[in-house]
């Protein structure tokens, strides 16, 4: 998929009316964003919107995101086990206590 921004309302206007000229390959808008199919008319019209708003546009190929190849497992099980937890309003932070889950701090700090 192809990730568009818009940094301008010129810009956010243009998308706009492409979004809805092109619903099919506008999988979704998110206001001053929107994925584009990765297709040649999603390229096209991304490049389209580039072309015409210049650096108010910005045009980002993402990849699918596989959390077991990209996230280590006590990270996964640390999201999984605090979603689980007992009390809704515990903050993280403090589930993590006293266990093997990895801190704030190290997460902040490590590269996937």
């Amino acid at each position: 998929m192809l990730l568009v921004v818009t940094y301008s309302k010129a810009a956010r206007t243009t998308l706009r009316n492409i979004a809805r000229t092109h619903d099919e390959t506008v999988v979704r808008r998110f206001g001053r964003a929107a994925l584009f199919d990765a297709t040649e008319l999603g390229a096209f019209l991304a490049l389209r919107l580039q072309e015409k708003h210049d650096h108010d546009v910005q045009i980002l190929e993402t990849e699918l995101f596989n959390e077991f190849e990209s996230v280590p497992e006590p990270v996964r099980t640390a999201a999984a086990e605090y979603e689980s937890r007992e009390t809704a309003s515990t903050p993280y932070s403090k589930f993590a206590v006293g266990t093997d889950h990895p801190s704030v701090a190290e997460m902040r700090t490590r590269e996937l």
